[in-house]
């Protein structure tokens, strides 16, 4: 098996849209007309959510004119929530057929399609010209990406001229290897850390000028431990994607996930650049 097909049998389950319309019924939501809230408990397939989301929104600063890229779009919440805030077109492109046939019909259901779009493909391949992009994010993505050098060059390829990148990234701590199911890799296989350090070392050495850099470890502990009190009190957490995608190995994928932040195996960090 290859590492690709081993990453996209690992978020393929060929029932995702029948799960999801299950579990907006269960909220009490209509699945054939659902809101961007109604979804976000689901399609922000990252850490921390839409409330990570939001942050990167804010950092991105994005107006109308804008044409921005998500590399790893997965079902396409990050780009209906970044169209619908700034008015702006967002072009998202994964991996993962499954995920490409989710976000396109969830965007329809939203009445996004004009401004939102998913292509099926490779980020170390493109299939989009140069300097395509005023700005370009991705979040919880590059852990499953062993070709990081070819990654960020191909990002600054799409990119214009100044444009913005904000990278949010699972990456490698000092605490020792993780242990596995993870949210992004069911093996060591598929999954490929960096240090925060090598991150910033790779970008700067595409051609990429870093402009600011954040560990968010912190937000993540802190997210978690709101989770939980939720759950105890009686209601749903707030992010159910990993249930979603994952199904019966979520709870393993995440307890592993918890327990390498708060032993610093893993550094949830942002990273932010810019092209020349």
């Amino acid at each position: 098996m290859s590492a690709e097909t081993d990453i996209t049998g690992h978020y393929t389950s060929g029932k995702l849209m029948a799960r999801l319309r299950k579990a907006l019924l269960s909220d009490g939501a209509d699945p054939d007309h659902p809101t961007l809230e109604a979804l976000a408990p689901y399609d922000q397939f990252h850490g921390r959510g839409i409330a990570a989301t939001r942050e990167l929104a804010e950092v991105l600063d994005l107006s109308a004119s804008d044409h921005v890229l998500d590399i790893g779009s997965g079902i396409g919440g990050p780009a209906r929530y970044m169209a619908d805030r700034a008015g702006c077109r967002v072009t998202g492109i994964d991996l993962t057929e499954e995920f490409c046939v989710v976000a396109r019909q969830l965007t329809v259901l939203t009445g996004l399609e004009d401004r939102v779009g998913f292509e099926l493909g490779n980020a170390l391949e493109m299939p989009f010209p140069h300097d395509t992009f005023d700005a370009a994010y991705s979040m919880n993505v590059s852990m499953n990406i062993a070709g990081k050098s070819k990654f960020y060059r191909e990002i600054l390829r799409v990119l214009k001229p100044a444009g913005r990148l904000v990278l949010s990234e699972i990456a490698q701590g000092p605490g020792g290897e993780i242990d596995y199911p993870a949210p992004w890799a069911k093996t060591a296989q598929s999954s490929f850390l960096a240090t925060p350090e090598d991150t910033l070392a790779g970008l700067e050495a595409a051609g990429f000028e870093i402009v600011a850099r954040r560990d968010t470890a912190d937000e993540a502990m802190a997210f978690g431990a709101l989770s939980r009190q939720i759950v105890a009190d009686g209601g749903k957490p707030p992010h159910r994607a990993v249930q979603l995608i994952h199904g019966e190995l979520a709870k393993a994928a995440m307890g592993n996930m918890s327990h390498a932040i708060a032993h610093n195996k893993v550094i949830p960090i942002e990273v932010v650049c810019r092209k020349p």
